[in-house]
């Protein structure tokens, strides 16, 4: 009921639908009404519709499904089904906890996942993030299942180690129809594939498996892989067959397939930008309004290099030109990107290791508060020193999260085997998933907070395991 509650709370007061929210929900519109997967030109509905595959077609999917029952834009509908979706994750979060920690973890992952108010808020926004976070923790919860049930040598009965088979063979096709989920969510989805595909690789390596133990986890590599693939098939096809190029996900600048991608600018953003504020108040408006030099952190107008003596006046002439129009042309997209190929040979290690492991940090570390009132520049108390107050109750409480979840890590909580209060098994999953998918969002020009919440169901059940065996010392 506190969990029904708290999203409750964000739906009445902080529901949100945002440009890409009209986008889907376009897309879904004419897919219903027309049956065509595009968008209207110019967001006129007299308009002719045009064939599209800048967006995957998973949410559009549901929200064809949600407009179908409810009537078409119904936003609200859309809400209230994905506030039933996350508390149907939390059951599962909580499930996985059970089989990979204990029952006692199982109950505080629940509360955690329940309490979490940067999961609820998002059931109220009509975005991807509720359905791709619910599939994820499926995902790792039939893949902790199938991990269970691995058929174990020395099984004698012949019919028992046939239904073994048969149910561990199940989980993973679960395992990979959640991936597949995931995937026509988001792209990025295919992190998730990428990891289980990696750990059973390791598994079967360091445990120097016989021949028998090593087909199983070869059939369950081939069924997860297969399975969450195969329904990129008709969508690569239709792509193909409409649009007249391959194209088996999104485009990684979900542009049109005539639309200018300012390759050039979005490379030189790479070369400064560290935190989310910028995405805000620079990424996010080129092109369209003017880039204000005063908002640039100062490593984005570096003085004079040897290399590149004028470099701050370049970067200062460039912009100064982009204001005219505020339209990004060919020439001043190859101009931002002659400017970033200067700054990253100035400064290979800041643009390679530095700013990645910033951009990591700030996605993780960052007060959780891009959908919610508090302003992007909460830290400088200067318009509204209660939202400021509230963004660093938000940060503190995020970080309590990620540290118990480092913490249970560095202890040692994740090194054992044996399911106790003070172990985890099959740990080395949820661990490849936290550092494969910071990896890929390290490499992102545009570092929002909302792409690592994919991973607070292995967050949570990392700091239930940390809570839990604390308890567990008191228990008689």
């Amino acid at each position: 009921m506190a969990a029904l509650a708290l999203r409750l709370f964000f739906f009445f007061y902080f529901p949100t639908v945002t440009d890409d929210s009209h986008i889907y929900a376009n897309l879904a519109t004419n897919w219903l009404q027309h049956g065509v997967y595009g968008q209207t030109q110019g967001g006129h509905p007299e308009k002719q519709i045009v064939p599209a595959d800048t967006r995957l077609p998973g949410y559009p999917a549901f929200l064809a499904g949600i407009f179908w029952l409810f009537g078409a834009g119904n936003f609200k509908a859309v809400m209230l089904t994905q506030i039933l979706v996350d508390l149907a994750t939390c059951l599962i979060v909580a499930d996985l906890a059970r089989r990979m920690v204990s029952e006692r973890a199982a109950r505080i992952t629940f509360v955690l996942a329940a309490l979490y108010p940067f999961l609820a808020n998002y059931a109220a926004a009509v975005l991807t993030e509720t359905l791709e976070i619910f599939f994820t923790a499926l995902a790792l919860d039939c893949a902790a299942a199938a991990l269970n049930r691995m058929p174990e040598a020395g099984v004698e009965n012949q019919a028992d180690t046939g239904a073994l088979n048969r149910t561990y063979r199940k989980l993973w096709a679960a395992t990979g129809a959640a991936i597949a989920a995931c995937i026509l969510l988001r792209p990025d989805g295919g992190i998730l594939l990428a990891t289980v595909a990696l750990y059973l690789a390791v598994l079967a390596w360091r445990r120097r498996v016989g021949r028998k133990k090593m087909a199983d986890i070869l059939v369950a590599a081939i069924i997860v892989v297969v399975i969450a693939l195969a329904p990129l098939a008709p969508w690569t096809i239709r792509n193909f067959r409409t649009l007249h190029h391959f194209q088996p996900l999104a485009p990684r600048y979900a542009n049109a397939t005539n639309e200018l991608v300012s390759r050039g600018f979005n490379r030189w953003v790479k070369t400064w930008i560290a935190d989310y504020t910028s995405v805000e108040e620079i990424y996010w408006n080129v092109p369209g309004d003017k880039i204000d030099p005063e908002k640039l952190p100062s490593r984005a107008i570096d003085g004079p290099t040897e290399d590149n003596p004028t470099q701050r006046d370049e970067t200062l002439a460039v912009i100064a030109d982009y204001n005219l129009s505020q339209d990004m042309t060919p020439e001043l997209d190859a101009r931002f990107g002659n400017l970033a190929a200067n700054r990253i040979r100035a400064h290979p290690v800041r643009y390679y290791v530095g700013l990645p492991l910033l951009r990591i940090a700030d996605m993780w570390l960052r007060p959780r508060t891009e959908i919610l009132p508090p302003d992007v520049r909460w830290w400088e108390f200067n318009d509204d020193t209660k939202q400021s107050v509230i963004a660093v109750g938000f940060g503190v409480l995020n970080l309590v999260y990620v540290a118990a979840a480092l913490l249970a890590i560095i202890r040692g909580q994740a090194r054992g085997q044996a399911r106790t209060p003070s172990g985890i098994r099959w740990a080395g999953l949820l661990i490849s998933f936290l550092l494969l998918r910071s990896a890929f969002l390290g490499t992102l020009e545009n570092p929002e907070p909302r792409y690592t919440l994919e991973c607070y169901p292995a967050i949570i059940v990392l700091a239930s395991s940390l809570v839990a065996s604390r308890d567990a010392r008191h228990l008689p």
